[in-house]
Parts: C-alpha cells; structure tokens; sequence
C-alpha cells in the first residue's frame, strides 16, 4: 500500500547529521537544519518513505485521489507534520487500581511509605499475577490504542509485575502478542528486578532472577533489553551490577532505573556498565552525567512522575542541554503515572522546564529512537526522511510548536504508523 501526503505545512524532519546518533545541545533546537518550510509532499510505500517532494510535483505525477486501493492520498491542507513519537519508557501491561494512592501522599506519606503499608508496586504485583493472557492482552490493546490517539508509534514495554518466573514470562509473552499485532513498533524489556516479592530473602530472589528467570527470557527471546529498579530500599549497586552483568553475559543488553529519589550512584554505574539507558535521573550527580554521557548512556527524563507525586517539577533537563549531554524524555506510564500522552510531557518540558518546543521535540522522537534502534546503523525511527520508517503526524496546527501546546487536549489530527493511518 501507498501513502500519499500532500499540501504539507512545515514539516518537522529531525533528520540532520547521522540519525544513528542522538542530537545533542545547539542542535537540539535548530530549526533551520530540521524544520523544512511548508509546500512538501510524502510518499510510503510498504511503510518506508520513499519520496519527500514539492507538493504540486507528487501531485502531477501520482494525482490528487486514491486509486483502487493502491494509493491512499491525504490533503493535509497546510497542517504541520512532525515524526511520530517514541516513548522509551512505559510499564504498559498491569492490572489493578492505584487511585488511592493520591490521598495517602496528601496526607504525607511518602513512596517508601505506602508501600510497607500494602501499597505501592506489590499491590500492583498481586493484581497482575491474577490476570490471565487475555486479561492482559485485553488492557495492552486498549492502551496502545490510546497512545496511538496521542501519536505514539514506538513504545518500550516493560514486565516487571510479575516478581515470577510464571507471571514474568506471561507479561513477556504478553508484550510480544501485542507487538505481533499493531501497527506500533513495540519493544520488550524484562524488569523481573522492579521489587522483591514479599515473603523471599533479597538474596534468594537475585539468585532466581539470574538462574531461572534470565535463562528462561534469553532461551525464548523474549526480550530486548534487562532492567533494575536501582534505588536505596530496592536495589541496591552490587544487586543492580550482578544482574546486569549475568544479562550483558547472555546477551541481553540493560536499561536503568536509577537515582529517581536520591544520588544513589546508580547513574555512575549505568555509565560503568554501558548500559543503554540510565532512566528518572533526577538527582544523579554531575560526573554521573558526564560520564554517562561518555559512555553512550542516554540520560532519559521522566518528567510526569514527579508531577503526579506533587514534587516539585525541577529537572536538570537545561543543564544537559547546555552541556551537550544527551537525553530524552518518555511518559513512565505506570499505576501511578497514568498518562501515555507525550504532548502532554511535552507540555510540561516547555511550559515549566524551559525548553523550546524542537529541543523536547528531538527528546521524544530522535534521541529515544537511538536507543531501540535494532542495531547501532538502523537510523529510520524517529525522523522523517527517505528510507525511514514512515510514523508521522498530522497536527492540527499550522506550526510544528503546536504539538505541545495543548496541555490537556490533543494536537494529534492523525497518526500514521509503518505507513498506514491509525488515527484520524
């Protein structure tokens, strides 16, 4: 099938330099080198762009109508087309409600707090082990589909409410059902390390976890990626290291959780370990950063966690940028962090985290996509140009800035993914 799209406004490309690589400092928000002026024209055929054009020179060669069932052509009438977005960063299939959780932090409870009190990520854990394949598959496919709406076209998914090797398996399982049947390109990383199951000796899990749980996902590949809740009160730096380096060991590459509530040095250790990603990062320290950034380590921030746990919005997002140290932003979509909207993240990146709308645009399409890439030269997510991936956005805005402008509301009029329209 073709995707035709004509009368373009501004199209936001992302793609200078070497897509394989993440844009960093000045580049970030230069406009000139990624923004082209509106007249464009887009052709995808079998999801991969082919064609970026003057408008009126598709438009002569191939028509202006769909022809039988060939050619699907799209009169964008002058909106702005941006990528679609890449969220890095999601616990997408949980059962169970959390809600409660508001008042309890209202009434000065903290993280650590709810959960010695039932609350928290078991309670999450005993509402997921009782939810069979479809139950899962039933609330992944609802959420993806709400991601969709608000143009996401690349998601990671996490497990990690299992805290077995049974439940850890079915949520694996899970994400790649769901993977092999939307149109979204969705990856699946194992955080059998999220917690430890209530009643086992720490020790005894982390042996589980290196000796029956990795080798089950890494023999039914299952999974791109290990992670580790890496924090004072879960896992600590030597728990963190032994499970990421019995992964690196198997062949299966880590992303992090770490430094979310305090400098717990786990940003130190994501860098010493090479891991992908180092995730929250909110209060790593200075070397951490650079040196993660030295090695390869993007930096991503998570910015709606803070803000549903009333703390206060402060991110060193500017620093970074200032620096010319890489990162992104993603939703954290989990029980508590109900949100998969990336304009809404958007939103809170420009209105109260100072950056332009192109320096978080680059953080939720191009930077993100450096890290799923399936290999270290497979640049074709989270830019526009010929021979990526065709996930792109139609706004319903006249200006690439308006994807996130509406706080609340969506800028999204359609998303395309691999090439066909998911939502319009």
């Amino acid at each position: 099938m073709r995707l035709l799209l004509l009368n373009a406004g501004p199209v936001a490309m992302m793609a200078a330099g070497d897509c394989n690589k993440p844009l960093v400092g000045a580049d970030m928000g230069d406009r000139e080198s990624l923004v082209a002026e509106a007249g464009l024209g887009l052709l995808s055929e079998s999801g991969i762009i082919t064609r970026i054009d003057d408008s009126k020179s598709l438009e002569d060669e191939f028509g202006s109508v769909d022809i039988n069932g060939s050619l699907q052509v799209v009169d964008c009438a002058s909106r702005a087309i941006i990528p679609g977005f890449v969220d890095s960063h999601t616990h997408l299939l949980w059962d169970g409600d959390r809600a409660n959780e508001m008042a309890l932090r209202q009434s000065g409870l903290s993280y650590t707090d709810i959960a010695n009190q039932g609350g928290g990520i078991m309670k999450t854990v005993d509402a997921t082990r009782k939810a069979d394949l479809n139950r899962l598959l039933e609330l992944g496919r609802k959420r993806i589909a709400r991601a969709a709406t608000f143009g996401t076209t690349t998601m990671e998914c996490k497990s990690g409410y299992g805290l077995s090797l049974d439940s850890e398996l079915r949520l694996l399982k899970a994400i790649g059902h769901l993977s092999d049947e939307s149109l979204l390109d969705i990856h699946p990383t194992w955080l059998g390390a999220h917690d430890f199951p209530k009643g086992v000796d720490t020790a005894d899990y982390v042996e589980e976890l290196i000796n029956e749980q990795l080798p089950e996902v890494v023999e039914q590949g299952i999974a791109r990626w290990a992670d580790v809740f890496c924090e004072p009160g879960w896992y600590n730096l030597d728990q963190t290291e032994d499970v990421v380096t019995a992964a690196a060991n198997a062949g299966l590459p880590s992303r992090l959780h770490v430094d979310e509530f305090v400098d717990g040095g786990g940003l130190a250790l994501a860098a010493e370990l090479g891991t992908v990603s180092g995730d929250h990062v909110g209060y790593s320290s200075d070397n951490a950063r650079a040196a993660a950034n030295e090695a390869g380590t993007m930096q991503t921030f998570l910015p709606g966690t803070p803000y549903v746990l009333g703390k206060e919005l402060e991110s060193p997002v500017k620093q970074c940028l200032n620096n010319e140290w890489m990162f992104s932003l993603a939703t954290d979509f989990n029980p508590n962090c109900r949100s998969l909207s990336i304009p809404f993240l958007g939103s809170l990146a420009t209105h109260r985290l100072g950056l332009s709308p192109i320096e978080a645009l680059a953080a939720v399409t191009r930077n993100p996509a450096t890290t799923l890439s399936a290999s270290e030269h497979d640049g074709t997510l989270g830019s526009i140009r010929i021979g990526g991936r065709a996930d792109i956005l139609i706004l319903d805005s006249e200006y690439v800035d308006g994807w996130c402008q509406m706080p609340g509301d969506n800028p999204v009029a359609s998303t395309i993914a691999n090439g066909i329209i998911v939502k319009s």
